[in-house]
């Protein structure tokens, strides 16, 4: 599914077979979030994963709280299976074939990730980068003159990393877009680059991250120190406690934050932004842990999750 044309093709099958059973080959956040889609339409609907855990950006408390809410909605998560071929089936359209058996489906649909399509600009000798997609610079340029490139085929500076990577979303995508748009109409325009905020939504749970995670900061160079703590998204005066894990990452010599993970209920994403803008403002624990954060107990406790996360963290180094 690449286009609107695909997911409307998708949605017409679904109507015309009569699916009442599909399967999910991957688990990162789109599998996750077409789970919600077919589950909603009120199909059975199964994850088939060749790891144990989803979404392997996230902490391992923060995925099995995701395979808690995918069973508490009764969506399937087939561990450890390898996909070999899909057959005609027998009393169902298809049937995906696995290292552990058969599973039966009416649609079968592979969300394994993308990459950059990048053979066209190959050919016309636009360098390419290490990531993979094509290489260009703070104003979108290749190494060509006068030709650009946006979106998800090409690089952008991550801001953490302190290096060029490949981030395939819809608003890095925009972005680029408009600053492309800003030079070919005679402007002078750069992009800043990312932190790598990122969100998607399962059934009732938000899950939010930005920065890196502790095996990409060692890999730059830094040296990670990381906590998780579990707090309320709002007072507790107030009725319906909503829980919310944050996971903050930092650099053990500076103090200085490198990434944050969050999932809950409610404030999960909100959160998440609020620490995005204090990577792009290169705070460290101190600054975070005093921040002036709005309070009211119906939206947070007096010490919000992400100050008591900041002093957790801080007194580890």
């Amino acid at each position: 599914m690449k286009s609107l044309p695909d997911a409307l093709r998708m949605k017409s099958y679904l109507k015309d077979k009569k699916c009442r059973k599909a399967i999910i080959v991957g688990a990162g956040f789109i599998a996750m979030e077409m789970a919600e889609g077919l589950r909603n339409l009120g199909m059975e609907t199964a994850i088939v994963h060749r790891g144990i855990l989803p979404a392997s950006r996230w902490d391992k408390e923060f995925a099995e709280l995701m395979l808690k809410e995918l069973d508490r909605n009764s969506v399937s998560f087939l561990v450890n299976r390898q996909v070999t071929a899909i057959e005609g089936g027998k009393g169902s359209s298809l049937r995906l074939i696995t290292n552990q058996g058969d599973v039966p489906a009416d649609m079968i649909l592979f969300a394994l990730g993308v990459r950059p399509n990048v053979k066209f600009a190959a050919d016309m000798g636009i360098t390419i980068g290490k990531s993979g997609a094509i290489e260009v610079n703070a104003f979108q340029v290749t190494n060509i003159e006068n030709v650009y490139a946006v979106g998800d085929c090409c690089e952008v500076f991550h801001r953490i990393r302190k290096d060029w990577v490949n981030m395939p979303l819809g608003d890095i995508a925009n972005k680029q877009g408009r600053i492309l748009g800003g030079n070919i109409a005679g402007g002078i325009v750069s992009f800043p680059g990312i932190v790598g905020a990122q969100t998607f939504k399962l059934f009732d749970l938000e899950v939010a991250a930005t920065g890196i995670n502790e095996s990409e900061a060692e890999s730059c160079g830094y040296n990670p120190v990381s906590t998780i703590i579990w707090g309320s998204a709002i007072g507790a005066v107030m009725p319906g406690a909503k829980k919310v894990g944050i996971k903050l990452v930092a650099d053990r010599a500076t103090g200085k934050l490198l990434g944050a993970q969050a999932i809950g209920e409610m404030g999960a994403v909100s959160r998440i932004n609020v620490l995005s803008c204090a990577l792009w403002g290169d705070m460290n624990l101190d600054d975070i842990a005093n921040l002036d954060l709005a309070y009211t107990p119906p939206f947070s406790t007096v010490w919000d999750v992400i100050h008591i996360a900041a002093q957790k963290l801080r007194k580890q180094i």
